[in-house]
Formats: C-alpha cells, sequence, structure tokens
C-alpha cells in the first residue's frame, strides 16, 4: 500500500452559502491523502504509481467551480480521483475555508471526507 499525500493547496474559490460569497470568494486549503496498490510492488517506474501532478489538476479544477457546500466539493473530488485511478483504495480529503465570514471567529472551518473502496 502506498500513500500519495498532497497537503496545504490554497486555493481562491467561490464555494459557500453566505450572502457575497459567491461575488468575493475566500482562501481554502486542501489536503488530499490518496491511498493505492502497486501492482507487484513496482516502485522502479513510474508508471506503475500515480502522478501527483495529475491529483493535483484534478483538485484545482474542482476547486475553480462554485459550489454551496465544502461536502460536494470533497465528494466529486474523490469520485473523480477513483474513477480515473481504479487501483485507489482509499482517499481522505479535508477542505478548510480560511476566512470564515462568522461575526467575531479567529480560525479556520473545514471538513473531512474519507471514502473507502473495495
Amino acid at each position: 500500500m502506498l500513500t500519495l499525500h498532497l497537503h496545504k493547496l490554497v486555493f481562491h474559490s467561490y464555494h459557500g452559502l453566505y450572502d457575497g460569497e459567491d461575488k468575493t470568494g475566500n482562501d481554502f486549503e486542501v489536503n488530499l491523502d490518496v491511498h493505492y496498490s502497486v501492482k507487484k510492488d513496482k516502485y522502479d517506474s513510474f508508471k506503475h504509481l500515480i502522478d501527483y501532478e495529475e491529483i493535483y489538476s484534478i483538485v484545482q479544477k474542482r476547486m475553480a467551480l462554485p459550489s454551496p457546500l465544502l461536502e460536494e466539493v470533497a465528494d466529486s473530488i474523490i469520485k473523480k480521483i477513483h474513477h480515473q485511478f481504479g487501483q485507489v483504495t482509499r482517499i481522505t480529503i479535508s477542505i478548510f475555508k480560511l476566512n470564515a465570514p462568522i461575526e467575531q471567529f479567529n480560525g479556520k472551518v473545514g471538513i473531512t471526507l474519507t471514502r473507502i473502496f473495495d
């Protein structure tokens, strides 16, 4: 089992339910762990591995599409990765809104979604 990590990816996106979030946007942090099996434990060639640039591209493209709910964004990223890479056995993604429009709030809010595939 091999795990590919992409952490602390920051995007300016337009996700959210609050008034104006679709216009001003917000900064989001994405952390992603993709677990997969490598056929015959061959680590000597890139053709046996998942390219993290391709995973990043999937995340980047989806983060550019506005959505009111982070749960939906996370789910669609997981589905796209699993569809494109059948050897994936588990994916965990966290998406944090770095500047939540909550009065007197200092911190970040977010969600984590994990899917396990047989």
